[in-house]
């Protein structure tokens, strides 16, 4: 964490107060570069300025107390190393009106104690340096200020995409421009990003990992170490894993950076469950030992009617233009099938913890007074609000409503809840018409998606083909097969008609 010695504001380095000229300070002894740094100015004329001092101080003196035998004794080297012992970072010494030039043995003593020493010209008053020094740490304030906002809405930002754990971590190695990595309960690394640090420092930092792994009352929530040059950190998450920190450097802003990060981590890695766990698992018990739906409805704490939704990762295909015969062209970009992080994410952002990844779907059970939005990143189909007894239902009409969403390219899309057709015709009669004529289907289920398909997107070869990804030439010879196979003409739309209202029955 910040070293408690200075205060938790980026530091001035020495050589930016050096660079002004309208100071014409010139450091003439001590140690110089980049890792000088001031944090504040301090002006003090006791012999012993020690108690006076927090840390990352210039000092700065005019020699007042310097008495005439200094020179021929110890005074310098006790001064010096005392000014040292404080953390002080620099010391500036003021020409005039006291001495016309900075004292030989001073310049020595500082160069023998490491201590960087400023000379202060006499049209330079104290107040003016002090006054740069404020200037540039509000100008550097203002700046990391800058940089961990923009962090934040860059995670946040992360956070809400359909991968958000490696997003984020990518989004946090990228802002701290070091090595980020994600361990499990059990300290397995299961995700990282970024450029990453020598087996040395990657060991360590798994072992730091562990010392933030709770383990009792008095475990720390963070750790940080340091190894061959790079920095490390870790932060613990509440949900049992850990998040590894390693940089080249270390800002003021990074921890704020990596907190806002475990945060976001730690919601996403969460069950959610508030303490509802046990009333779930009892509901999965009474099932298996053959409860029924409605004995176990109460148990999730969602009502008495419950919608389904079948989400999956949106596709990046290129559908924009035609091949020069007509043929879709599509680039191929698929999303990779969601894992179980990101669909945890996803319930997150449902508003529920009733999840269920299947295979490149997303199946979420979500309480009727939910109302689910489109989310950037995802196709999602919803159902109707149905009982208990009816999941099996509102299951079908989740995933009709998810293939017609991707047919359409349309980011959300919901079961039609207006009477039908369907509502005019018990349902068993309904569904055993449906198998009669879908009967010479039965056995070719990619000829029945295809169809079901085109009839949705009213017979546009091109853009069946783009949603089942195929060449259109393959929707054509299926359409073909289907016409064959029924024995009817599907360019006749009351042929149509009867064939959508079978497929509605599946």
């Amino acid at each position: 964490m910040p070293d408690p010695t200075v205060p938790p504001t980026p530091a001035v380095p020495l050589a930016a107060l050096l660079a002004r000229e309208d100071l014409a300070l010139r450091q003439i002894a001590g140690p110089s570069g980049p890792s000088v740094a001031v944090h504040a100015a301090h002006t003090s004329e006791m012999a012993d300025p020690y108690p006076y001092l927090l840390g990352g101080e210039l000092l700065l003196t005019a020699g007042v107390h310097i008495p005439e035998t200094a020179g021929s004794g110890p005074y310098f080297d006790d001064y010096v190393s005392r000014i040292v012992a404080a953390g002080g970072a620099a010391l500036g010494f003021g020409l005039a009106p006291v001495h016309d030039t900075v004292p030989r043995a001073l310049a020595e003593a500082c160069d023998r104690h490491g201590l960087p020493l400023v000379e202060v010209p006499p049209r330079t008053p104290f107040t003016a340096v002090a006054r740069a020094v404020w200037q540039l740490l509000a100008q550097g304030r203002l700046a990391e200020l800058r940089r961990v906002t923009e962090a934040q809405q860059s995670l946040a930002a992360a956070a809400g995409r359909p991968d958000p754990v490696p997003a984020v971590l990518r989004q946090l190695a990228t802002r701290l421009g070091g090595w980020t990595a994600l361990y499990g309960p059990e300290g397995t690394e299961i995700a990282s990003a970024g450029r990453e640090p020598g087996e040395t420092a990657r060991r360590a930092l798994a072992e730091l990992a562990e010392v933030v792994r709770p383990s009792g009352p008095a475990t720390p929530t963070s750790a940080t170490h340091a190894i061959a040059g790079t920095h490390l950190a870790a932060y613990a998450l509440s949900t049992g894993f850990a998040l590894g920190v390693a940089t080249p450097a270390r800002e003021a802003g990074d921890h704020t950076i990596a907190s806002v990060a475990t945060v976001l981590l730690t919601l996403l890695t969460g069950d959610q469950q508030s303490g509802s766990g046990a009333a779930r698992t009892s509901a999965l018990v009474r099932l298996l030992l053959g409860g029924t739906p409605e004995e176990v409805a109460p148990l999730l704490g969602g009502g008495d009617r419950w919608c389904v939704v079948h989400a999956s990762p949106s596709s990046q295909r290129d559908t924009a233009g035609l091949g020069a015969r007509g043929t879709a062209r599509q680039a191929p970009t698929d999303p990779p099938p969601p894992d179980l992080l990101a669909a945890t994410a996803l319930g997150a952002k449902l508003g529920s913890t009733l999840i269920d990844p299947v295979g490149e779907t997303v199946r979420v059970l979500l309480p009727a007074d939910r109302t689910p939005e489109p989310l950037p990143g995802w196709t999602i189909g919803v159902s109707q609000a149905l009982p208990p007894h009816q999941l099996a239902l509102a299951d079908t009409q989740a995933a009709r409503a998810s293939a017609r969403a991707r047919a359409t390219r349309t980011p959300l899309l919901r079961h039609g809840s207006h009477p039908g057709l369907a509502e005019l015709v018990p349902r068993e009669e309904a569904q055993a018409y449906a198998r009669a004529l879908l009967a010479p289907l039965a056995e070719h289920p990619a000829l029945t998606e295809t169809l079901r398909t085109w009839l949705s997107l009213h017979g546009s070869w091109d853009r069946t083909a783009v949603a089942l990804a195929v060449h259109r030439n393959t929707v054509r010879q299926r359409i073909a097969r289907c016409a064959a196979l029924l024995g009817t003409e599907l360019d006749d739309p009351d042929v149509r008609m009867e064939l959508w209202f079978a497929l509605g029955q599946q």
